[in-house]
């Protein structure tokens, strides 16, 4: 048995649903093919096949008068080398279809105004303009509906040849021309506007520049492609440059606008150690840095993929409407001869009046506007959200978000910061405040404990010479200081060290009330300061869940810290419920009871003790994935920066792409309704049916376009009809 690969290509004419229709139709009649899937907007097919098909499955493709091609389509401002050429080519071409559309166009118009002024539609003058007008725009169309006739595809291209052909039969020949030229201009602008869609995706893959100043190994600096640049090559990235690659800066410091990758609007200062993202714009400082990986595995080239592979699944919506066209266009089909033929055949009226609605009904019948609205819609958004730092493995992720109605979320690094800082310093015994942080950063220098780390950054000024320091494990630390022995260490190491006075227990007992890890600083005597230290709230983080709520989710805190500690920072930050002491399988457990009380509950969490919840959820949300291969691996939802603010403004994002996804589905199918009533009662003709068509088409897609243009979006409550727990 052969090994099945799976190959994508790119055809040239994947515009729409038709041509789904007709390259499915025809890759299923070969044994060798497994399966299909159809990317419209970036015209792809991908096949999963046997292993040595890749050029009989190309073959198939263009034998229905497809171009097939391994890479996509060459843009038209490429300079004229090599594939490029090909480039300049098209673009003569269409060039080309356009004048020969508009000349179709003046033949169309002429031959109704000479059907007009000489009354009749059957007159030499009128039928030579109008058969010049289909020669001239219409054949590309009546190619298309050989094709589908000869492979007995039902698709837009066959019916409209059937009209046009019936228009001939019945002598309606201005009409006849005047659909074949409106058609054609329907789908040169239903090109156009499918062309936004894939421009922003597209846009992603122009943030990389294409060549890095890297350094040689003479000390000197030359330009190189980045596809040429080794992993651990230092680059030279100037003032106002995008950034090639991924890498560590190694000399220098900049603010770092990293908008294209995190959505965060605030330029981001950079220093050595820290990270840089490929596609950021570095500010005034010159950086170099030293590259982390190459150009297929920097953070930009993995956002690309991920929204590219998303683009190939169906959503749900998408899934139904497939299903639904299936099933529609044949029945439409069917009721349209049955319009043609059995008031002739029962009721002895005339067949010409009948056929021409029949053709009305065939025209209208494609479901093209209904197909093409929804994987333009999904993609608007997965490229939205993605202009904002928030990356989506899919649409169904993306539909699905309109559905949640309670978010868990893990506290560290979610809710906190990640790290502890010291909050509180209450100096006893005459000491100052600055004499306790002193002392409290001279002993804990040294240490790599988060809590000795945060005492020691607490402190900015000199600090004090030690000696004899030494750890007690789980206690703490002491150390001389100018001969005198002190400690800095917990509650119990202050009560075996007997410095814990009443006083000092009120003190102690306060902060760990408040949800904080309290400190004694003391000699061998007494007591001289208490601190606190403890895992801050972010900023954004009482905003975030504010909007939540006015959104209508629940929140509740999964953590693993204590229980009075994570009560603490979810009461801080408004959160509806907290638990504590939560060891992973205990977050499963909480998510599962949690499903079984609503469908639909999303996961937020950073670190690997999320991960059973994160995958048990109905979304999962890695925070702060950015630079991050496992989270943007394995997370559903990715919010690429660590601000909890992209969690409400994806939810809103999903319940817009809804809506919108709503709007078209009534519109086109409410649009067709309609036509049918009229062309019922004689009252639409043919070239109206096309405009209705094709018009349809064209608004979909720009009303699905529009959630490109929106900027961060207004958290609107959720109504209170609309409940899906």
């Amino acid at each position: 048995m052969s090994n099945s690969v799976r190959s994508t290509f790119y055809v040239d004419q994947l515009d729409c649903s038709a041509e789904e229709q007709l390259i499915g139709k025809r890759l299923s009649s070969m044994p060798e093919v497994k399966g299909t899937e159809f990317d419209i907007v970036n015209r792809r097919v991908m096949v999963t096949h046997d292993e040595g098909q890749t050029d009989a499955v190309a073959s198939a493709i263009r034998s229905l008068g497809m171009t097939v091609r391994d890479t996509p389509k060459p843009q038209a401002n490429a300079s004229c080398e090599g594939v490029a050429c090909e480039t300049g080519h098209e673009v003569r071409s269409a060039s080309r279809e356009k004048w020969l559309l508009g000349a179709s166009g003046i033949m169309a118009f002429g031959s109704e105004v000479a059907s007009w002024v000489i009354g009749s539609e059957r007159s030499w003058l009128t039928m030579s303009m109008a058969f010049a007008a289909i020669l001239l725009g219409g054949l590309p169309t009546l190619r298309k509906g050989w094709v589908a006739l000869r492979t007995l595809t039902l698709n837009i291209n066959l019916l409209m040849t059937i009209a046009v052909i019936g228009a001939f039969a019945i002598g309606e020949y201005p009409e006849a021309a005047m659909v074949v030229f409106l058609f054609a201009v329907a789908e040169l602008i239903e090109r156009y506007s499918l062309d936004r869609a894939r421009n922003a995706v597209r846009a992603l893959m122009e943030m990389a520049p294409e060549t890095a100043t890297v350094k040689q190994d003479d000390g000197n600096w030359s330009s190189t492609d980045v596809s040429k640049v080794a992993t651990g090559s230092v680059i030279r990235v100037s003032p106002g440059e995008r950034i090639a690659l991924d890498g560590v800066v190694v000399v220098g410091s900049s603010a770092v606008d990293q908008s294209p990758i995190t959505g965060e609007s605030i330029p981001v200062e950079k220093k050595v150690d820290d990270k840089l993202f490929a596609g950021t714009i570095n500010g005034d400082g010159v950086l170099e840095a030293r590259t982390t990986g190459g150009k297929d595995h920097t953070t930009i080239a993995r956002i690309i993929r991920t929204v590219q592979d998303a683009q190939g699944q169906r959503a749900p919506t998408q899934r139904f409407v497939d299903a639904f066209a299936r099933v529609y266009t044949p029945v439409v089909v069917v009721v349209a001869v049955l319009i043609a033929v059995l008031p002739w055949l029962l009721f002895s009226q005339p067949f010409t009046p009948w056929l021409y609605k029949s053709l009305v009904l065939l025209v209208i019948a494609c479901p093209c506007a209904l197909v093409i609205s929804t994987p333009v819609t999904v993609v608007s958004g997965l490229a939205a959200a993605a202009k904002r730092g928030i990356l989506i493995k899919g649409g169904v992720y993306l539909e699905d978000g309109r559905k949640l109605r309670v978010v868990a979320l893990d506290k560290t690094g979610t809710i906190t910061r990640g790290r502890p800082s010291v909050t509180d310093v209450v100096p006893l015994n005459g000491q100052t405040d600055e004499r306790v942080r002193q002392l409290a950063a001279s002993i804990d220098a040294g240490s790599d404990h988060p809590v000795a780390r945060a005492v020691t950054a607490a402190f900015t000024g000199s600090l004090l010479p030690t000696s004899s320091q030494r750890s007690i494990t789980g206690r703490g630390v002491e150390a001389t200081i100018d001969g005198q022995m002190y400690i800095v260490g917990n509650h119990r190491l202050a009560e075996e060290r007997n410095v814990c006075s009443p006083a000092v227990e009120r003190e102690l007992e306060a902060l760990e009330r408040s949800g904080k890890t309290a400190i004694v600083v003391a000699d061998s005597t007494q007591t001289l300061g208490v601190m606190g230290v403890a895992d801050t709230a972010r900023e954004t983080s009482v905003e975030a869940i504010a909007d939540l709520h006015r959104l209508g989710i629940r929140t509740l805190m999964l953590s693993g810290d204590n229980t009075r500690t994570a009560t603490a920072i979810a009461t801080s930050v408004g959160i509806d419920e907290a638990r504590g002491e939560l060891l992973p399988e205990d977050k499963l457990k909480a998510m599962d009871d949690l499903l079984q009380q609503y469908k639909y509950v999303g996961m937020v969490g950073d670190g690997v003790n999320d991960a059973p919840a994160l995958a048990k959820a109905s979304i999962g949300f890695a925070m702060g994935a950015a630079g991050t291969d496992t989270a943007i691996e394995t997370a559903d939802v990715a919010l690429m920066h660590d601000d909890l603010r992209s969690l409400p403004e994806f939810i809103t994002l999903s319940r817009k792409t809804s809506n919108i996804l709503a709007q078209n589905i009534s519109f086109a199918v409410g649009l067709k309704l309609v036509f049918f009533i009229l062309a019922l009662f004689n009252i639409a003709s043919l070239w109206m049916a096309v405009v209705a068509d094709l018009g349809a088409s064209l608004v979909v897609v720009l009303n699905g376009l529009r959630l490109l243009r929106s900027d961060r979006p207004v958290m609107t409550p959720v109504s209170k009809g609309d409940s899906h727990a």
